[in-house]
């Protein structure tokens, strides 16, 4: 059978979670920091006020919007022949962090991030077998802060088949990223069924939201695009210091961002997200490598799914600044408790220190790692020949099974084959001069950025690309300023 789903809340919890939820957006409610938008939710029937920016909203109002979500869509690649549906069903696995230094690959050396890195770590997350998208998470020093989303999109449409995707960023930049991506793709059309881009959208714990944040959101929802909500509370800190406490919270900052895509266009795509942790509540840091990340993340896939929404949820974080013993138990743990508790879209492979680093390595390595979790959480089939009842009286009291036609037929399915884990002999292994996972990652990298080649794209597109690009970069910094909207 599949192995079992990882549940850490009965029906009853989940629905004491959501009642709960209701009651803190209609008392409570959510600060939203565009007015335009707050004036949207007001003809919904919220109530605002004006001088505080807080919304509150009637149960009927979230219940109503809510439902207008879909429960699924579809994520294409640059290659629009690579599809991937995102449901409550479903898994896929992507990048995704906010790591702003690199250790070189080369050189091991730690520093700030570069477009060579961001180049690099997007063309090694594309070329792994179990990695459906690249989603950025790399944040280059060397060129402007207003290039990075159109100079990734181009990189992206050189070197990438796989989907794509960075977060929100205000009025102008996310239009950029919207305009860029229909470049890109040749077309409007090309984006309009299914999805080669999905958008972080975060929150701001406790119960408010981010301008540049709201403002992406409603270009988003105005172009038909997924945007992810992803709260990145703290238990102790940003939310309760009581993991309950922590969902109710939580649940109610994505439901209101759920509403307000809603409320713009019907039917926007939308994934419930979580980055939610606890707080290391000896230094009020974050600590995405905890235990509770996992159990964060497995409640809430069960509270997205109980609206019939898929999922995001984190995998792979660790507070490690290296790739050691710290960094692979945290990042297999948190992997495991999000794919076994459901979570639909599973990201932040490929990076550690709370997501603000990245090694090229770790980008196979994870890629190794999903593998096994996915091998796991296949589960033992049982059927007439799997039983291998004739082979087993076949072989008999001290026989053996190697040489079986049985073994050569399904040992490549039925077992997990690493090719970075070592499982030869010591004398073996000192022969091949003795290299740990990390070493055999690094060679791995490097034989693949070593292979690959720039596509051949339209010449038309190619062009496209280049001359918006040029135009973003004659923009002044107060021509992006003065293009968000009133708050």
């Amino acid at each position: 059978m599949k192995s079992t789903r990882f549940e850490v809340l009965s029906g009853q919890e989940i629905d004491e979670i959501k009642q709960a939820t209701l009651e803190v957006l209609e008392q409570a409610g959510l600060k939203v920091e565009v007015k335009k938008m707050r004036g949207i939710l007001a003809d919904l029937g919220c109530t605002v006020d004006e001088k505080t920016r807080i919304v509150k909203f009637p149960p009927r109002v979230v219940e109503t919007y809510v439902a207008k979500a879909p429960r699924e869509f579809v994520l294409c690649g640059h290659d629009r022949s690579l599809t991937w549906k995102v449901s409550p069903e479903t898994r896929v696995w992507g990048g995704l962090g906010t790591a702003v230094n690199m250790y070189n690959l080369q050189t091991g050396a730690y520093g700030p991030a570069t477009m060579e890195d961001l180049t690099r770590h997007l063309i090694l997350l594309d070329a792994q077998q179990n990695i459906q998208s690249n989603q950025m998470d790399i944040w280059p020093s060397d060129v402007p802060m207003q290039m990075i989303p159109v100079e990734a999109i181009r990189i992206w449409a050189k070197n990438c088949n796989k989907s794509f995707g960075m977060g929100a960023y205000g009025v102008m930049p996310t239009r950029d990223m919207m305009e860029m991506l229909i470049i890109a793709m040749g077309g409007a059309d090309k984006i309009k069924d299914t999805h080669p881009y999905m958008t972080i959208v975060n929150t701001m714990s406790p119960l408010s939201s981010a301008q540049i944040q709201v403002e992406g959101l409603m270009i988003l929802a105005e172009y038909g695009q997924p945007a992810i909500f992803s709260p990145e509370a703290m238990a102790g800190t940003t939310a309760p210091i009581t993991l309950a406490g922590l969902l109710i919270q939580h649940n109610a900052e994505v439901l209101a961002h759920i509403v307000m895509a809603q409320a713009i266009k019907p039917g926007t795509p939308v994934l419930y997200g979580t980055v939610s942790t606890i707080a290391e509540m000896r230094r009020g840091t974050v600590a995405l490598g905890s235990v509770e990340t996992g159990l964060i993340s497995a409640g809430i896939a069960q509270i997205a799914h109980s609206y019939d929404i898929p999922c995001r949820g984190v995998a792979g974080g660790t507070e490690s600044k290296l790739l050691d013993l710290q960094c692979g138990v945290e990042r297999v743990r948190t992997m495991h408790m999000a794919a076994m508790g459901g979570v639909n879209y599973i990201t932040c492979v490929g990076t550690i220190e709370s997501t603000t680093a990245a090694a090229h390595e770790l980008a196979v390595i994870d890629d190794e790692l999903i593998g096994s979790v996915e091998r796991a959480i296949r589960g033992i089939e049982v059927n007439e020949t799997t039983k291998a009842v004739e082979i087993i009286k076949k072989v008999g009291p001290a026989g053996d099974y190697l040489m079986q036609e049985h073994t050569q037929k399904y040992f490549r399915t039925e077992h997990f084959i690493p090719s970075l884990c070592d499982r030869d002999k010591r004398d073996i292994w000192e022969k091949s001069g003795k290299k740990d996972m990390v070493g055999r990652a690094r060679e791995k990298a490097l034989a693949i950025l070593a292979k690959h080649k720039e596509k051949t794209l339209d010449t038309a597109v190619v062009k496209g690309m280049d001359d918006y690009i040029e135009m973003v970069g004659k923009r002044t910094l107060d021509e992006y300023y003065a293009a968000e909207w009133e708050a």
